[in-house]
């Protein structure tokens, strides 16, 4: 793995293990968030720089090419870091699966009090970035990707919200709030440009009509 890709997975890892340390400590969430993305400048530059180019073949995808939900912690896997992390008063069994909270999806603002009700969205679906160039990555770096805790890849959504998404680019698909519409394609952009992945032009257009309008 080039060492850049190993320094992001340490830094992912380590803030995971911050985070259920606070929890395990506290008894409470941990003040936590996800990941702010960069300012709508600076993703417009990142924009520019992010490769455009035809989607390519999902010849050979598999979402087993990406394993994920990996241990972070003890019993605790990425999905079950990121539902402490965005929910509020969430509590946990021995295995660390949520048992109670209140999450609120940024996608549409739905509240929910059941994990069983949220999908942890990859804000880049792995399938798009598999078409973008993560046919060519080792399955470590697929792995980082599918758990990256340290950049804007993983929320906790309304799970039917996030099944209409699907593998949908920006020029397809946007959160059915229009207010996330900036901040989607701020998470987007940088997540791509982080990775090194491609854009098509229909998905580069929209996102550059999206940050322009920030």
């Amino acid at each position: 793995m080039p060492k850049v890709y190993a320094r992001r997975l340490t830094v992912a890892a380590g803030s995971a293990l911050a985070l259920v340390c606070t929890v395990a400590l506290t008894g409470q969430t941990a003040e936590a968030a996800p990941p702010s993305p960069p300012s709508a400048a600076t993703a417009r530059t990142y924009l520019s720089e992010i490769k455009e180019q035809p989607e390519g073949s999902s010849d050979g995808y598999s979402r087993d090419k990406f394993p994920h939900w990996i241990t972070q912690e003890g019993a605790c896997n990425t999905r079950e870091v990121v539902l402490k992390r965005d929910g509020t008063d969430v509590t946990t069994d021995s295995n660390c699966a949520a048992v109670s909270g209140t999450w609120i999806s940024p996608y549409d603002d739905a509240k929910w009090t059941k994990a069983s009700d949220l999908d942890i969205d990859h804000v880049v679906p792995l399938s798009e970035a598999w078409k973008s160039g993560a046919s060519q990555w080792t399955t470590a770096h697929r792995q980082e990707f599918a758990n990256d805790l340290t950049h804007s890849q993983l929320l906790a959504v309304t799970d039917n919200v996030n099944q209409a998404k699907g593998d949908k680019d920006p020029a397809k698909w946007l959160p059915p709030k229009a207010s996330y519409h900036c901040e989607y394609a701020r998470m987007w952009v940088w997540v791509k440009h982080v990775y090194e992945l491609t854009a098509d032009s229909a998905e580069k257009a929209a996102l550059k009509k999206i940050l322009d309008g920030c």
